[in-house]
């Protein structure tokens, strides 16, 4: 009887051992069995409402057409989150253009490649003594942002507006590379935080869309709206993976939920003209 019972108090221990050890590999922190449950996390910037809105649209459709749970990360600055892949803290991000990516990618070695589009924001060139750019006078003085990539940018918004014009064949150019500038005006380069703050003593300025709403500048201000065409290229914002998982299925299908009719409606909703749905825009 005692020999029975021992069996049978071993027995029940090893039951109560395989249900603790199964419960842990199903529900353990983690670790997680479930097949169909797959997780991917991508980082963010300074994530608004309207941007919290439209991942939150991506989600559901990544979890009901592909069973993807998606999260997002939000980072403070841009210096984080492609660090943040390469080690592994996050899955895809969300937050740069290309110019960014190619200038992040020479400085750290490489690594990090786009796999999506998402969306262009068209820079502006705004002006409070002009309402017109045909208005601003030989020898005005145009502020432009001092930091490489977004003075080339602002550099190709003046050429794009006819004020004037580049060398030709670079991506990536200075006030040395201007080769005409009929009108004489007087490129004033400062720094991108103090693009709008210099508007009042300047003829006009090119602030990015980052610094135009808190210096109170709206489409009043505007004599010229950056235009979407082939120098507007290294400027569309990208989604992106490491490189040696960038062709991953489950990636390319967080691109296919992010890219749908929905999240173009939602731009449209939330934006206007100031961010544009990127992925199946001509570029002439």
């Amino acid at each position: 009887m005692r020999k029975r019972r021992r069996r049978n108090t071993i027995i029940w221990s090893l039951i109560a051992v395989i249900i603790v050890v199964a419960g842990w590999f199903s529900f353990g922190p983690g670790l997680n069995f479930n097949n169909n449950q797959k997780v991917v996390t991508v980082g963010v910037v300074g994530e608004s409402k309207q941007e919290e809105a439209i991942w939150k649209s991506v989600a559901k459709t990544a979890k009901e057409k592909y069973g993807i749970i998606l999260k997002t990360k939000n980072f403070t600055d841009y210096n984080q989150p492609n660090k943040a892949l390469k080690s592994g803290d996050i899955d895809l991000n969300a937050f740069q253009h290309y110019a960014f990516l190619d200038s992040w990618n020479k400085a750290n070695g490489g690594g990090v490649k786009a796999i999506g589009r998402t969306y262009i924001a068209p820079i502006r060139l705004y002006s409070r003594k002009y309402h017109h750019l045909d208005e601003l006078p030989t020898g005005a003085t145009i502020a432009i942002p001092n930091d490489a990539t977004n003075e080339s940018r602002a550099l190709f918004v003046l050429k794009n507006a006819g004020l004037i014009k580049l060398r030709k064949n670079k991506t990536l150019v200075t006030v040395a590379d201007i080769t005409s500038n009929p009108n004489d005006y007087n490129i004033k380069e400062v720094s991108a935080e103090q693009t709008g703050r210099v508007l009042s003593s300047v003829d006009a300025s090119i602030v990015n869309n980052d610094y135009a709403t808190p210096a109170g500048l709206t489409d009043k201000q505007t004599i010229y709206i950056e235009p979407v065409n082939k120098d507007s290229k290294q400027w569309i914002n990208l989604i992106c993976a490491n490189e040696d998982k960038a062709n991953k299925k489950i990636y390319q299908d967080v691109v296919k939920a992010f890219q749908t009719q929905e999240t173009k409606k939602l731009y449209q909703k939330y934006y206007g003209k100031s961010q544009i749905a990127a992925w199946d825009i001509k570029l002439k």
